[in-house]
């Protein structure tokens, strides 16, 4: 494969303070009331002609609705006030039908609203959950994992209950609000511009509320993360809770975080709620003032009784729509601040996108070479300095070192993980960064230091390193990382389900799983790091046994604190403060006396002394 031309140091994304929100993620635009439901509508969209029933639907209740004042009125005036008892029958079966009618447009637009709300947040999460598989790990690194999953359960939760619960009502009083000033027009125009006084006192009272509720509400949705990150890292981390005796603390904590989302909860609906019974009051004395006007137009003879008891009925017709945005307010702007957070992961720009004309890689020969490789976590620290190896098509390349001196890094970046800060790494000549990055992870076979299984059977565990792996193939595979013959004795062989994290597993049984997980997807290159540190003497030899036949013919990085498991690599390198010191064979580090060897004594002097008085 050639070399493409790429330069030494990439740029890296400039993130500047300014820009960070609470957890460390970037701020982006989906702060806009306008543009958030611009957003919304575009998911809304894609159900564009059930949405057209709906609001079909919703102007037929809605009409149905305001025609039953009007033919009140009809009715006092043209069969009551004359004795007229079969006209009134007729009337009052019309309006039976009428109010049937409603009954069953409002079923109906009922239905059909929840169907489109669960049809755009299915979409939604899907898009949501989709985009953080994009998302590197440096992402998650900075943020709560409970607080990204508060993201996507409570705040999707929250769109869902306005667009399958709200809508149809703030259209209904939309509408509502619509026809009732048009009939109150066509009865009566002064007593309808009367009527219409309320509406600036209204006006001004919901742009007051909205002003000072709204970053309320954003407060409350981020504390409520806040609140879901306690909660999940509590219950994952109970056993280390529990044995140091911190439950008070927890306890204090969550307490803590518990008042934070009171208080910003308590701010957003006392603003919230003063719209409620403000407008109560500015439509109560808007209504005083209607039907004084109209009590005196009835005395002198400038209305009918018919037409002033209809005009009241729309009067206080005009006052529910009100009431009902009023009440809908609150759960409106909750829903528009769980929007925004949801936004804010969808507008996430992937660190590790591939580049443009990303070179394919079907099958790796396995020389892998760092040049000059830098890197940090925090690019204002760096754990590896100055990084560069060359390992040749199936060599075993042994990394070394005491704790936190970068040795998982350096598998981090060489999976990519991770982007380097300068120089680049290669594999077959080609930078990684230049390779479809799925290509690549399909070539590294990697065991984790901790390792991870899910809560599935322990067959489908393993064949989650190559998904069309057969039966027989996923046991053959755990035969060879002698793993077999627990997993037989288990209730229920491969078929048991795993518990959360398989803790109905030891750490050994855990570590058995992944390798064979590994030796399943059959890579170009392996990656064992730390993958017998907590197995114990007798099983690790016959991992070791298995390993030895895994790593026949591939590039292999393996990562050990016990350097026995390490003797026969093609080379070791010692690595410290993220710098390789010293590089060579065993004999050949032994015969520098440098640190590998001083590391090598610590761990072996007594039981050399043993085999050797024996």
């Amino acid at each position: 494969m050639s070399t493409p031309n790429t330069s030494q140091q990439r740029s890296q994304p400039e993130i500047k303070l300014g820009q960070m929100v609470r957890h460390g993620g970037p701020v982006t635009g989906a702060k806009d009331t306008q543009g958030t439901l611009t957003r919304l509508w575009h998911y809304l969209q894609r159900q564009r002609w059930t949405l057209v029933a709906v609001i079909l639907m919703v102007v037929i209740s809605t009409g149905l609705n305001l025609l039953g004042p009007y033919l009140m009125g009809v009715a006092i005036d043209d069969y009551i006030l004359k004795g007229d008892r079969g006209g009134l029958a007729r009337i009052v079966l019309i309006m039976v039908a009428a109010f049937l009618g409603l009954s069953v447009a409002t079923w109906v637009q009922s239905v059909l609203m929840v169907r489109v709300a669960q049809h755009t947040v299915r979409e939604l999460r899907q898009d949501v959950f989709a985009k953080l598989q994009t998302l590197s790990l440096r992402y998650f690194d900075q943020r709560p994992h409970g607080e990204l999953m508060s993201r996507l359960t409570n705040d999707v939760e929250n769109v869902n209950t306005v667009l399958s619960e709200n809508v149809i009502s703030f259209l209904t009083s939309l509408l509502t609000l619509i026809g009732v000033v048009a009939l109150m027009l066509a009865i009566n125009v002064p007593l309808a511009l009367l009527s219409m006084i309320i509406l600036p006192g209204i006006t001004a009272l919901t742009r007051y509320v909205a002003k000072n509720s709204r970053q309320g509400f954003r407060d409350q949705q981020s504390a409520l993360g806040d609140l879901d990150g306690i909660v999940e890292e509590t219950i994952s981390g109970g056993r280390v809770v529990r044995a140091y005796g911190r439950e008070q603390e927890v306890i204090d904590q969550f307490e803590s975080a518990n008042r934070r989302l009171q208080a910003a909860s308590i701010r957003a609906q006392t603003y919230a709620g003063l719209l409620g019974p403000g407008g109560n009051l500015i439509n109560n004395l808007g209504f005083v003032i209607v039907a004084s006007a109209g009590g005196w137009m009835a005395i002198e003879g400038h209305a009918t009784v018919g037409i002033i008891a209809s005009f009241l009925t729309y009067a206080q017709q005009l006052r529910r729509p009100i009431n009902e945005v009023s009440n809908l307010f609150s759960t409106i702007q909750s829903a528009l601040a769980g929007a925004e957070r949801v936004f804010e992961i969808l507008d996430e720009t992937p660190e590790l996108a591939d580049e443009p004309g990303a070179v394919p890689l079907e099958t790796v020969r396995g020389r892998v070479e760092f040049e000059d490789v830098t890197f940090g976590y925090n690019p204002d620290i760096a754990i590896l300095k100055h990084v560069s190896l060359r390992a040749e098509p199936g060599q075993t390349i042994a990394l070394v070192g005491p704790t936190g001196a970068g040795k998982t890094t350096l598998i981090n970046v060489m999976s990519r993980f991770y982007d380097v800060d300068e120089g680049r790494i290669k594999i077959d000549g080609v930078d990684i960064r230049d390779l479809k990055t799925s290509d690549l992870r399909r070539q590294l076979g990697i065991v984790l230091q901790d390792t991870y299984l899910f809560s599935e059977p322990v067959m489908d565990n393993i064949r989650y390193g190559r998904l069309d792996a057969t039966d027989d193939e996923v046991i053959a595979a755990a035969r060879m990382a002698n793993a077999d013959h627990f997993i037989r004795r288990l209730p229920h062989g491969y078929a048991t389900v795993l518990s959360e994290r398989a803790g109905n597993l030891s750490q050994g049984q855990r570590q058995l799983l992944a390798i064979a997980r590994a030796i399943l997807a059959n890579p170009g290159i392996l990656i064992l790091d730390e993958a017998t540190s907590s197995i114990d003497t007798r099983t690790e030899v016959q991992i070791q046994e298995a390993m030895l036949r895994l790593m026949h013919g591939r590039t292999s990085f393996v990562i050990a604190h016990r350097l026995s498991t390490i003797r026969d690599a093609d080379m070791i390198l010692v690595v410290r403060d993220g710098e390789i010191v010293e590089r060579g064979s065993h004999h050949d580090l032994l015969e520098q006396a440098g640190f590998y060897y001083r590391l090598y004594m610590s761990q072996f002097k007594a039981t050399d002394k043993i085999l050797l008085s024996s």
